[in-house]
């Protein structure tokens, strides 16, 4: 009995994916359970397993296309691929004969994001020249037909008894995007969906925050000589490391507790205040940056968030994390530092309201009383929404962080 690989449901406001790569050929036998293809959002890389233990007797969609939640990907059938299936390749026989070539459209079955735009804009897709594997049309292939035709998707056809629609008022129309010449030293590679999820995100914060940064400077002292002092034995109790990041998720909590402004999130014209604590925390990964989000950092102690950044950390970098630990933060911290950033302006996480920037620790000379020390600095940047948070809030925030880092036992009382 065949069965079908389907999309899974990829969390609350994710309708599709992009094929990343298939883990199996055509062809080959598989277990139940067994990672079969990944798949990438706009946030994660997720795996799909198989349904069923069989042979992979055909896949139908290719690396790169566009899918819908509960699209077909492929087929697991009980034994040998069924006739007309995409099978591994094989050598071809001495007297076999060249196969004619087809249509795009009639060459392979079409992604369902695919058929929902070639006919929301009545294309013929025999039409539209195709870039996928083996003659399969993409979603990218109708969108750059699209627009080398500088038009958009068509709105379905009014009733006959609507009334008519007034004239339009005359505009030049826009000159279609057309792609330009790819030089001989140069390469084309197409956006992935998370990087172009990043830059959408970014062109947000951008677009709708009154975005506005403000910096201090805090002394790394007393915080790297509590650390030092106690690193060993942190360690051997609970069996991670005591870095910097736990001194800032407490120090940040003390400071939103005082500003509850910072915390809290615009929603059309109310002001939504959250008496809970998700402190999200930025990896930078190869393909982007993600935030994934510390829940009730509040609840935890420094050992309990330094494992938990860890094991997030780690999931990152693996491709690992869910939507769900990627959503829902209600404040940023991003650490520019670790990649020798002295100083920057961090960008807002839509749709929270603030995020603190870290930067590299720098020894420098400061007046210290009387006299000139050399200390280690770090730069703190907050970034935050003036529509919602006042500059007076905003550097109030910044120096109770300050003031935690530097007098650390402040954390412990709460102060």
């Amino acid at each position: 009995m065949a069965t079908n690989i389907v999309v899974p449901a990829l969390g609350e406001s994710v309708t599709e994916a992009t094929v990343a790569k298939w883990l199996k050929a055509a062809g080959e036998p598989v277990k139940a359970d067994e990672p079969l293809l990944e798949l990438e959002t706009d946030k994660v890389t997720l795996e799909v397993f198989a349904p069923a233990a069989g042979l992979l007797s055909e896949i139908r969609v290719d690396a790169g296309s566009t899918v819908e939640v509960g699209a077909v990907l492929g087929v697991i059938g009980d034994g040998a691929a069924q006739p007309g299936t995409k099978e591994a390749p094989k050598a071809p026989a001495k007297e076999a004969e060249k196969p004619a070539a087809k249509p795009a459209a009639a060459a392979e079955p079409l992604a369902p994001a695919v058929r929902k735009l070639l006919d929301e804009n009545r294309l013929d897709p025999a039409a539209v020249p195709a870039s996928g594997k083996d003659g399969r049309l993409t979603k990218g292939d109708v969108l750059a037909f699209l627009e080398a035709r500088g038009k958009t998707t068509i709105a379905p056809a009014a009733p006959a008894s609507a009334p008519p629609a007034p004239a339009p008022v005359s505009t030049p129309s826009p000159a279609p995007a057309v792609p330009r010449p790819t030089g001989p030293r140069e390469e084309r590679v197409r956006m992935t969906r998370l990087r172009k999820r990043i830059a959408e995100r970014l062109k947000q914060a951008q677009n709708t925050a009154a975005m506005l940064t403000t910096f201090n400077e805090v002394d790394m002292t007393n915080v790297m000589a509590l650390r030092n002092h106690h690193k060993d034995a942190f360690e051997k109790k609970h069996g991670v490391k005591l870095g910097f990041m736990s001194f800032f998720v407490k120090a940040c909590i003390v400071a939103l507790k005082e500003i509850p402004a910072v915390n809290a999130e615009m929603d059309g014209e109310d002001i939504v205040y959250k008496n809970y604590y998700d402190i999200g925390v930025a990896v930078g990964l190869e393909q982007g940056l993600v935030v994934p989000v510390v829940r009730d950092a509040d609840a935890l102690t420094f050992a309990a968030i330094e494992a938990k950044i860890g094991e997030l950390g780690r999931r990152a970098r693996d491709g690992k994390l869910t939507i769900e630990e990627l959503t829902g933060g209600t404040f940023t911290i991003s650490n520019g530092g670790v990649y020798g950033s002295l100083m920057s302006t961090p960008i807002l996480n839509p749709p929270q309201s603030g995020i603190l920037g870290m930067h590299k620790i720098q020894p420098r000379p400061m007046a210290i009383g009387d006299k000139i020390e050399v200390r280690p600095m770090m730069y703190l940047a907050l970034s935050y929404d003036h529509r919602l948070i006042d500059g007076r809030e905003a550097v109030t925030f910044l120096v109770r962080v300050k003031e935690c880092i530097e007098d650390p036992q402040r954390i412990l009382l709460d102060m």
